[in-house]
C-alpha cells in the first residue's frame, strides 16, 4: 500500500514505517515559550539592566545569542547565577532583544536604533546587527553621516562604516554645512583632511571648511592650526589666497604655518623647480583634477562614435555621449570646458568640420569649419586660441597650420611648419606649440619643431631617438613626453610598433628615454590627469586595446588602470574640469 498523501505533515513511504514532520513546529514551540515568559513560568534567569529586571529562559537566550551561549555553557560564575547584571547595555534595547529571542519580531525606530545596534553587537546577534545596519544606511543624510560613521567605527560594523564614509566623501559640500562637522574633535578633522577621495571642486573648498571649523572655537582650535594645515594641499591654492594668509595674524604668529606657507609660495614662484618640490601636498585630490574623456577612435566596428568618461575618484569609465557620425584621425581640444571636435575622415571623405560638445548639457553645436580639410591633424590650445596643425587633406601631406580665435570665432592661417606631418603629436609647453614626429609620406619622422605665436615662426628642436608616427604626446612639470606610436620604414610597410617613451627637456633641448609602456601602443591617447600621465587604448598589432596605464613621473613607472569599455585606437583623450 503506497500513498502520496503528505497533508497535515504526514509523510508515508513504501514500507509500513512512517515519518511524521509537524508543520510550524519551531514556531509553535517558541510561541509556547513566550507564553511561559509572559506568565513568568519556568524562568531560570533574571537579567538586570539599570532599573529593569527582565526574566528569561537560559535555553532560549543561548539558542539565539552566542554571547549568552558562551556564558551559560561554560564555567563562569554567571552560568549558575539566577540574577545577572548586564553592564553597559541600554535596558530598553535589552528588553526588545529578549522579546526578539522568543518572537523573531523587532521594532526599528530612528530614536532607538543606535542603542539597539550597540546591544546587538554586545550580545552577538548577527542577524539583528545586519538589520540595524541596513536601517541606518537608509537614514544616511549630510546632517548625521559623521555621527553614524563614528558610531559604526566604535561598534566595529565595517560595512556600515564604509557606507557612511563613502556617503560623507560624496556629499562633503553639504556635510560641512551641518553642526556635526563643526563639533568634530581635532583627530577626526585630521582624518577627513588627509583623505584623497573627498568630492570637492578644488582644494580651496577644503581649506575654507577647515577655517570654518577653527573659527567655531578659535581660542582652542587655532593651537592645532599648524598640525591641521599640514593636511591642506597649500601649493594647490590660488597664489592670491596664499599672499592674504601671510598677512593674517593667525598664520603669521605660528612657525609651523609659516613653514607650510613658504613651501606653497616657492611652488608658485619657481615652477621650473616643481619636480624637486613634490610632496603629498602637491598631489591633487582625485575630484579636483577633472574627468578624462576618450572620444571616438578606431575599434572593431571600424570606427567608434562613443564618448567615455573616466572619473578618478570612483575609478570607473562610463559612456556619456555619442558623436554625430563616424570620424577617424580627428582632433579634440577643450575650450571653456567644452570639447571641440575638429576634422578627421568618415572612412571616405576628409573633413574640415568643427563641432562643439558640452559635456554637462550633452548638447552638440556646429562651429565655423577650418579652411583646409584635414585628417591625421594635431590639435592643441595655446594661450587661448586653438591650433590645427598639419595632417592630410585626402591628396597630400600638409605643413599648413590654422588658428581658431575663440573671441572672433574664426580660423586664420599662421606660419607653416618646415615639414609636412600627419599623425604627429601636438602639445603646448612654456608658451610654445610643439609638433612631434608623425609621417611625411615617405617615412615616419624623428624630428620635432616648435612654434612661437609671438614671432609667428617655427624652429627645429632636437630630434627624438626613435621615428614615430601615431605618437601620443603630453606635458607635465615642464617636460614633454612622447609615447608609443609606430615606425614604418620607407622600404616596406611593415610597421614596428613602439612601447618606447621619451621625455624632452626644453631647457636643455635634449631627449631622455624613460620607462617603457607595458605593451606597444600605436595611435595611443595620452593625457595628464592630476599628477600622472594616462595612456589610453591604442593598437598593438593585433587588437584595438581597452587597456589603460598611468605613468608616475616621480618613480618612473607605469601602472595598469581600469580598462575602457571598448578597445579603441586613435581616440582623442582630453581632461575637462568641473565648471
Amino acid at each position: 500500500f503506497t500513498s502520496a498523501c503528505t497533508s497535515h505533515g504526514v509523510m508515508t513511504t513504501n514500507s509500513s514505517d512512517e515519518f511524521f514532520q509537524a508543520t510550524n513546529h519551531a514556531e509553535q514551540t517558541f510561541r509556547k515559550m513566550e507564553t511561559y515568559l509572559q506568565h513568568k513560568q519556568l524562568c531560570d534567569v533574571l537579567l538586570i539592566a539599570g532599573n529593569h529586571k527582565i526574566p528569561a529562559h537560559r535555553l532560549v537566550l543561548s539558542a539565539v545569542s552566542d554571547y549568552f551561549a558562551a556564558m551559560f555553557t561554560s564555567d563562569v560564575r554567571e552560568a549558575k547565577q539566577e540574577e545577572i547584571k548586564m553592564e553597559g547595555i541600554d535596558p530598553d534595547a535589552l528588553r526588545s532583544l529578549v522579546h526578539f529571542a522568543y518572537t523573531g519580531v523587532l521594532e526599528l525606530k530612528e530614536e532607538t536604533i543606535e542603542s539597539l545596534l550597540a546591544a546587538a553587537c554586545l550580545l552577538q546577534l548577527s542577524q539583528v546587527i545586519q538589520v540595524c545596519c541596513n536601517f541606518l544606511m537608509k537614514q544616511l543624510h549630510p546632517s548625521n553621516c559623521l555621527g553614524i560613521r563614528s558610531f559604526a567605527d566604535a561598534q566595529g560594523c565595517v560595512e556600515l562604516l564604509n557606507m557612511a564614509h563613502n556617503y560623507t566623501m560624496e556629499h562633503f559640500l553639504e556635510v560641512i554645512q551641518n553642526q556635526e562637522f563643526l563639533l568634530l574633535p581635532t583627530a577626526e578633522i585630521v582624518k577627513l583632511l588627509s583623505r584623497d577621495d573627498i568630492n570637492v571642486p578644488d582644494e580651496e573648498t577644503i581649506f575654507q571648511a577647515l577655517m570654518m571649523w577653527v573659527r567655531y572655537d578659535v581660542q582652542h582650535r587655532q593651537l592645532d592650526l599648524g598640525l591641521l594645515l599640514a593636511h591642506i594641499r597649500l601649493p594647490l591654492l590660488p597664489p592670491q589666497l596664499l599672499a592674504d594668509l601671510e598677512n593674517n595674524k593667525m598664520f603669521s604668529d605660528d612657525l609651523e604655518c609659516q613653514k607650510l606657507l613658504m613651501e606653497a609660495m616657492k611652488y608658485h614662484l619657481l615652477p621650473e623647480r616643481r619636480p624637486m618640490f613634490q610632496s603629498p601636498r602637491t598631489k591633487p585630490r582625485k575630484s579636483t583634477v577633472g574627468a578624462l574623456y576618450a572620444v571616438g577612435g578606431m575599434d572593431a566596428t571600424k570606427g567608434s562614435t562613443t564618448i567615455e568618461k573616466y572619473d578618478l575618484r570612483t575609478n570607473t569609465w562610463i559612456q556619456v555621449g555619442v558623436m554625430n557620425g563616424r570620424r577617424l584621425q580627428f582632433g579634440v581640444a577643450v575650450i571653456d570646458n567644452k570639447l571641440y571636435v575638429v576634422g578627421g575622415r568618415d572612412g571616405l571623405k576628409t573633413s574640415n568640420m568643427v563641432e562643439c560638445y558640452n559635456p554637462f548639457s550633452k548638447v552638440w553645436s556646429t562651429m565655423p569649419p577650418m579652411s583646409t580639410h584635414r585628417h591625421g591633424l594635431g590639435i592643441a590650445v595655446l594661450e587661448g586660441p586653438m591650433y590645427a596643425v598639419g595632417g592630410h587633406d585626402g591628396w597630400s601631406y600638409l605643413n599648413t597650420v590654422e588658428r581658431w580665435d575663440p573671441q572672433a570665432r574664426q580660423w586664420n592661417y599662421v606660419a607653416s611648419m618646415s615639414t609636412p606631418r600627419s599623425t604627429m603629436g601636438v602639445t603646448a609647453l612654456n608658451g610654445k606649440l610643439f609638433a612631434v614626429g608623425g609621417r611625411d609620406g615617405s617615412s615616419c619622422l624623428r624630428s620635432m619643431e616648435c612654434f612661437d605665436p609671438h614671432t609667428n615662426k617655427w624652429s627645429m628642436c632636437a630630434p627624438m631617438a626613435k621615428r614615430r608616427g601615431g605618437v601620443g604626446v603630453a606635458t607635465y612639470n615642464n617636460f614633454l613626453y612622447a609615447v608609443g606610436g609606430h615606425d614604418a620604414p620607407a622600404s616596406n610597410h611593415c610597421s614596428r610598433l613602439s612601447d618606447c617613451v621619451e621625455r624632452y627637456d626644453p631647457k636643455t633641448d635634449t631627449w631622455t628615454t624613460v620607462s617603457s609602456l607595458s605593451v606597444p601602443r600605436d595611435a595611443v591617447g595620452i593625457c595628464l590627469l592630476g599628477d600622472r600621465l594616462y595612456a589610453v587604448g591604442g593598437y598593438d598589432g593585433q587588437t584595438y586595446l581597452k587597456t589603460v596605464e598611468s605613468y608616475d613621473t616621480q618613480n618612473n613607472e607605469w601602472t595598469e588602470e581600469v580598462p575602457l569599455n571598448i578597445g579603441r585606437a586613435g581616440a582623442c583623450v582630453v581632461v575637462v574640469k568641473l565648471p
